[in-house]
């Protein structure tokens, strides 16, 4: 596939990564409250709309990547392109550390002596540290090289990065990112599947830019797109399915303590399959809840890589939040780029995603000191509206100003 065109902006994604600025800044903020609705919490053993919001991120990210590598290549080499992209990561990853705090892993020298290096690093690297700026700026760093390849070159470094992934938790990852403490975000090795939506995103730039620079009509573009996504939802819901091979069965488990965590969570074990063949009666036994809708308790089914987890990066979350997160931008591409429709307030966190990122802990740090977990929904509503026009007007005076926080 040719470079797209580049001298185009498309006002939806903008529009799009403002959504999922505001998405982010709404999960992250009601959370924490008992009112909170299950379907705006993290899950860490189904797809929750909460959980949507993160791959969004690194789909924007991989379309701004492409889009952005494209432009610049007409001025300069491919080599400087990828040293000038790998400052501003390297950059992007000094930020996250010092945004994201650690807690002391020791009260003294002597105790920090004595724990070593791997066991004061450890808590930061599972928990702390990676978080959304750093999944973004590894992930990216991971997929540099190919982002501007052709899409066969893509696809197989996406099918690799998954691979990888699959082998390495079953080796040790899936069981390490559970264990105390647990990991945020797939931990160390969450870049791998991360890089399904980035390049997800570099195949939306070549759709819908190329749809501009071939004078197709906007259905061309609209068919691949959701073709795609389509394509993407159901493989992910398939591999999804692999969860059901956990179900608890007296077969198995009756003569073992349950635990949440299965024994062998990547590669179900013979009699795991001798049991579930023996106990299921029809094809809906082998199906997984549809996506946003929990599943069983973990003493009912025990929790495994093929469910859809955040907390692992499992790959049948990744993969349909991928194409769940096209689906959702061509959405915003038949609004804004096809009936010119946008809304400033999108636009305002859309161009200055990485400024309100950095802003909006700071004042929900300022505003939940005084909004106890327990709070009626009426409060929680007021510190949520007072929290988001806190946050808006300082971007706002940043906009005005001409002030945006780029790396």
């Amino acid at each position: 596939m040719k470079t797209p065109a580049v001298d185009e902006r498309l006002v939806s994604l903008d529009q799009f990564r403002g959504y999922t600025v505001i998405g982010m800044l709404l999960v992250n903020f009601l959370g924490g409250f008992r009112v909170c609705p299950e379907l705006l919490r993290h899950s860490n053993d189904h797809l929750s709309y909460a959980d949507t919001i993160m791959p969004q991120f690194l789909f924007a990210v991989g379309f701004a990547m492409r889009l952005s590598i494209s432009r610049k290549l007409r001025q300069e080499g491919v080599q400087a392109v990828r040293l000038r992209m790998a400052k501003r990561l390297f950059g992007l990853i000094l930020i996250s550390l010092v945004i994201y705090s650690v807690a002391p892993p020791a009260s003294s020298w002597s105790e920090l002596r004595e724990m070593g290096l791997w066991d004061a690093l450890q808590e930061p690297l599972k928990r702390s540290w990676f978080q959304t700026l750093l999944h973004i700026a590894i992930t990216s760093i991971w997929i540099l090289p190919v982002i501007q390849a052709r899409v066969a070159v893509r696809v197989l470094w996406l099918v690799m990065a998954a691979i990888m992934h699959v082998l390495l938790s079953a080796w040790f990852n899936f069981e390490w990112v559970h264990a105390s403490p647990r990991a945020i975000d797939g931990g160390p090795l969450g870049f791998l599947t991360w890089s399904i939506p980035a390049l997800v995103g570099s195949f939306a730039c070549d759709i819908f830019l190329h749809r501009r620079s071939d004078e197709q009509p906007a259905s061309a573009a609209l068919s691949s797109s959701l073709s795609l996504a389509l394509m993407l939802m159901m493989i992910g819901y398939g591999l999804s399915c692999g969860t059901r091979l956990y179900d608890v069965t007296p077969t198995v488990d009756s003569k073992s303590k349950i635990t949440n965590l299965a024994a062998s969570p990547v590669w179900p074990t013979p009699e795991q399959w001798s049991a579930k063949m023996a106990s299921s009666q029809s094809l809906a036994s082998f199906l997984a809840e549809p996506p946003f809708i929990s599943p069983p308790p973990a003493n009912q089914r025990q929790w495994n890589y093929w469910m859809m987890s955040q907390r692992a990066g499992t790959l049948s979350y990744l993969i349909f939040a991928a194409g769940f997160s096209l689906a959702v931008f061509a959405l915003f591409y038949v609004c804004c780029d096809i009936y010119g429709l946008q809304l400033g307030f999108l636009r305002l966190f859309g161009i200055n995603a990485l400024l309100a990122y950095v802003l909006h802990d700071l004042v929900a740090t300022a505003i939940k000191p005084f909004a106890p977990s327990d709070s009626p929904w009426w409060y929680v509503a007021l510190a949520l509206a007072l929290f988001f026009a806190i946050t808006s007007l300082f971007v706002r005076h940043f906009d005005k100003n001409g002030i945006y926080l780029r790396v």
